[in-house]
């Protein structure tokens, strides 16, 4: 058997293309364009080059793009204004601090004094919380772009099996709270997880999100499950060339497509919705504080 490839960069490209035409009827029958503002304090490349792609597509779904770059000797009371300035300005529907932050600012200060119906990452405590104890909250973009994808795959997932490898703040916890939430049985497995490949091999639903290059191998997989993989590690590539590197995920991606009954890839997979669900949230959070009706499928 052969898994079905889960091709994320198409169904991130539907997603946007969803967005823009809600957006397109948001200008034309309310007067209104969602706003993002992405705050980026320092000069690190990758955080660069992911902030402009962000900006790029927020402009070609049609909503404002709001950047702003700080240096890295930046204080704290000087990101936190910028923050308290971004809450008030009514044309910013959606604020985003794009971490790491620099080691001597702190990270939770700051994501905690942006407000909770703002924070498209769905970090703040508030967001946390209701997410936590079933109220509507805003989601974090990488679990809410797997459970799309794991809709896509299953329809309903109620009563499956779900086994979430990793216990992150931004991935591992809120996935598995989103799986709770559509009836999954959910455990979340670590690094310390007793037999871990026996806690793999029982799961219809294996989310993989360690950031363990080719952690999980094709015979830790459950014949037919469906696994959505959110490593994205780089590795050498000597084949390639002195000093080549590739992208790989957490599970072994060749031993673990002849098992599986469906699975994303690394890359094209997970990581193209990830931006994708940042303008969703964007949308979503502007028609939450303008208190219209919410895009269907585009959120928990």
């Amino acid at each position: 058997m052969t898994a079905r490839i889960i091709d994320g960069k198409a169904f991130a490209a539907d997603v946007r293309a969803r967005v823009a035409d809600h957006v397109a009827r948001l200008k034309e029958e309310q007067g209104i364009t969602p706003g993002l503002a992405v705050v980026l304090v320092g000069d690190d490349p990758a955080s660069q080059v992911y902030v402009r792609s962000k900006g790029k597509q927020t402009v070609e779904v049609g909503m404002a793009s709001f950047e702003h770059g700080l240096p890295a000797d930046t204080s704290e009371e000087e990101l936190l204004k910028l923050v308290a300035e971004l809450n008030a300005d009514p044309a910013v529907h959606g604020i985003l601090v794009q971490l790491p932050l620099p080691p001597h600012l702190d990270e939770a200060l700051v994501i905690n004094a942006i407000s909770p119906e703002k924070d498209v990452d769905g970090f703040h405590i508030s967001n946390v919380g209701k997410l936590a104890t079933g109220q509507k909250a805003m989601v974090p973009c990488t679990p809410l772009g797997c459970l799309m994808l794991l809709r896509d795959v299953h329809g309903s997932l109620s009563g499956l099996d779900a086994v979430v490898v990793g216990r992150s703040n931004i991935v591992g916890k809120p996935m598995a709270q989103l799986l709770l939430r559509d009836s999954c049985t959910v455990t979340i497995a670590h690094s310390r997880t007793r037999n871990l490949p026996e806690v793999c091999r029982r799961a219809e639903i294996l989310v993989a999100a360690v950031g363990r290059p080719e952690m999980i191998p094709g015979d830790w997989i459950r014949p037919g499950a469906t696994v959505i993989d959110v490593g994205i590690n780089r590795v050498p590539a000597p084949e390639r060339g002195e000093g080549k590197s590739r992208l790989v995920g957490d599970v072994h991606f060749e031993s673990a497509v002849e098992v599986a009954g469906a699975i994303t890839p690394v890359p094209g997979g997970v990581g193209p919705m990830t931006i994708a669900c940042l303008l969703a949230n964007t949308l979503t959070a502007c028609c939450r504080i303008h208190g219209l009706p919410e895009p269907e499928g585009l959120t928990a």
